[in-house]
């Protein structure tokens, strides 16, 4: 049996520290993440609940959101069966943490950071279950110093399990979180995992709570570093013109996304990873030796640890 109380002990605590991290960032005079709890009502398909934790118009993050979540139904959605059949139709249970932050400083990054715990079941076989996520940066006017620092905590959290285990899930980082109608990655990586059931439940267990654990200090000192840098409209446009990206890939490629709207679950906690202003413009080019230029130089992958 998996103890999925044990699981939802974990990921509810490693919100709390996450909640507690952002608004001691945010300062006395910030703005503290709205806490709202959630559950879905008898009759509908999914059952669950959850807690997303919010900021919006923040001293420090223009929106972000922490969420805890977890659901269960009689049938795996499509997005989590595509690549494995033979759980079609098996009933599911999954929870775990989702995160984005935008802060309003265009020298300062967007981060993303999930982890989840998936079991799938059938009456006449045994559960099936496996753990997923990681963390992504993705920056404006980048710092190659924020990137190394980024991906270096990334690698030191995942060293214990393996010398191959960063590289790995480095370059799935890199292949998934890339825009493939624009050909163009959508940050500067960081790592990824999805389907982990290698190795045992406490491994990939211990596995995902280290990149749980990691996030606060691969992105925070970065934005303490970063947020009181002045800027401007054209910093400010650029930012929104990036954004854009980000929104893309959410709404087209993300299966967490994709899971999430698919399976029934609370639309305004599974998109709360968009930000609030965003822009796009028609076949636009930065100017070459621009700092916006400078950006897309970053964007190559390359071993940053």
């Amino acid at each position: 049996m998996i103890d999925t109380a044990l699981l939802r002990s974990y990921f509810t605590g490693l919100q709390t520290r996450i909640v507690a991290a952002v608004e001691a960032i945010e300062g006395a005079d910030g703005q503290p993440l709205r806490a709202d709890c959630w559950q879905k009502a008898a009759g509908e398909p999914l059952a669950g609940n959850g807690r997303t934790c919010i900021i919006e118009g923040g001293r420090v993050f223009e929106r972000g959101g922490v969420a805890f979540s977890q659901v269960s139904g009689p049938a795996l959605p499509a997005s989590a069966t595509a690549k494995r059949p033979e759980l079609a139709g098996r009933a599911f249970q999954a929870m775990g943490v989702s995160l984005v932050l935008h802060p309003e400083n265009p020298y300062c990054p967007t981060a993303h950071m999930n982890v989840r715990a998936l079991v799938a079941t059938r009456s006449d076989a045994a559960p099936v279950w496996w753990f997923g996520g990681g963390m992504d940066l993705t920056p404006y006017y980048p710092f190659n110093e924020d990137i190394r620092h980024f991906h270096a905590t990334c690698k030191q959290a995942l060293q214990v399990f393996g010398d191959d285990v960063y590289p790995r899930y480095k370059k799935y980082c890199d292949e998934y979180f890339f825009l493939k109608h624009r050909n163009e990655p959508r940050g500067v990586g960081g790592v990824f995992f999805d389907d982990l059931s290698e190795g045992g439940f406490e491994r990939c267990f211990a596995l995902t709570q280290a990149v749980g654990e990691a996030f606060t200090e691969a992105y925070l000192p970065i934005i303490d570093k970063r947020r009181d840098l002045p800027y401007g409209e054209r910093e400010r446009d650029f930012q929104a013109y990036r954004r854009g990206r980000y929104v893309e890939f959410n709404l087209v490629w993300d299966r967490g996304t994709l899971f999430g709207l698919q399976s029934g679950g609370r639309t305004e906690s599974i998109l709360m990873s968009l930000p609030p202003i965003v822009k796009w413009r028609y076949d636009w080019q930065p100017a070459a030796g621009s700092p916006e230029a400078a950006l897309y130089e970053v964007l190559k992958p390359r071993d940053w640890a």
